[in-house]
């Protein structure tokens, strides 16, 4: 259960400017883009013209990769803010479903050179507040020839043994994560942008066997579950799986194979689709992460964007599906 931990945050100046996911211009990617961004980047997000026609390009929604940009463009409540913020978040899932829920968090920084100050456990993970698809786990379960990323690289998922972390080494990889946007991509990831830019050190959460646990994603509408993902082995042997919330297997792909023999449903699914469901009672969309540890249930985040509004749907037919249980408003207030 949670441990109770006071969170230590350590304040300074840096790190408060925009934010957003990084996509070059024509391209779908993971990486972000430094504040430098290329000028032609920056005419493009200011441009009235360029947000005139994303607007109307999305103003009838069918799918739900439409609905999601539909969201993107239109949704600029503070509510998203916080669902983005991974410091944040953490007061919104406790108020709403309570900090047992939550995993502990050592400090939150807002200056990278404060991590060289800190006396690490043998397991923790360190990640950036304001952004995905970046974090570096550290446990005795990790690889033995895994090593950091290089500074320059560092927006990547890296699973490496406490001794690849000699001490002040995290300190460039995640100075170069405040130095980053996120979501700066076609379809303008709004919320990101105004999340400050933070690093935050958490425990480093494992399944029975110590390694990283199972992903199980909840895509709910209106406050109704209504699609599971489950997502296994981050850093090796990826499988995806789609289920109702009756646990029945959907014959769809995001990418990664099916899981092999077929899981069984978790014992406590009724419990993760309850709290699923409490996190999003004020909005129409959100996708909630869970874990699922024994005797334990653990918060992941809250995601308005998946995949930045390009999920990959095989059948393109889910695609359609998903979208059906989901009503836009005309307006969001």
């Amino acid at each position: 259960m949670y441990a109770g931990r006071a969170v230590e945050h350590v304040s300074s100046s840096a790190g408060l400017g925009p934010t957003s996911r990084a996509r070059p211009d024509d391209q779908p990617s993971l990486a972000p883009v430094k504040l430098t961004t290329p000028s032609r980047v920056r005419w493009r997000e200011r441009s009235r013209l360029v947000r005139g026609l994303r607007l109307l390009r999305t103003r009838r929604p069918r799918t739900f990769t439409d609905k999601v940009r539909y969201k993107m463009l239109r949704d600029h409540r503070p509510l998203l803010v916080t669902f983005a913020d991974k410091a944040a978040v953490r007061d919104y899932v406790a108020d709403r479903v309570g900090a047992e829920y939550l995993p502990t968090a050592f400090a939150i920084l807002d200056d990278a050179r404060d991590l060289a100050k800190m006396t690490m456990p043998l397991a923790y993970v360190v990640k950036p507040t304001h952004g995905s698809g970046a974090a570096i786990v550290v446990s005795l379960q990790a690889p033995p020839e895994a090593t950091l990323p290089p500074p320059e690289w560092g927006w990547v998922y890296r699973h490496v043994r406490p001794e690849a972390v000699p001490p002040g080494s995290l300190v460039p990889i995640a100075a170069g994560w405040l130095e980053k946007l996120y979501g700066q991509g076609p379809n303008r990831e709004w919320a990101y942008g105004q999340v400050p830019r933070r690093v935050i050190v958490e425990e480093m959460l494992a399944g029975t066997d110590g390694s990283i646990p199972d992903d199980y994603k909840f895509f709910v509408f209106h406050g109704t579950c209504h699609f599971i993902q489950v997502d296994a082995g981050r850093f090796g042997g990826r499988t995806q799986d789609f289920y109702t919330p009756a646990w029945k297997h959907l014959a769809m792909s995001g990418g990664p194979d099916w899981a092999d023999p077929p899981r069984a449903r978790p014992e406590r699914l009724d419990e993760m689709i309850n709290i699923a469901e409490k996190l999003s009672a004020e909005t129409d969309f959100v996708r909630v992460d869970l874990y699922h540890l024994p005797g334990r249930i653990v918060f992941g985040e809250l995601t308005s964007y998946p995949a930045g509004g390009d999920s990959p749907f095989h059948p393109e037919s889910f695609n359609a599906e998903f979208g059906a249980r989901w009503s836009v408003p005309k307006r969001y207030r």
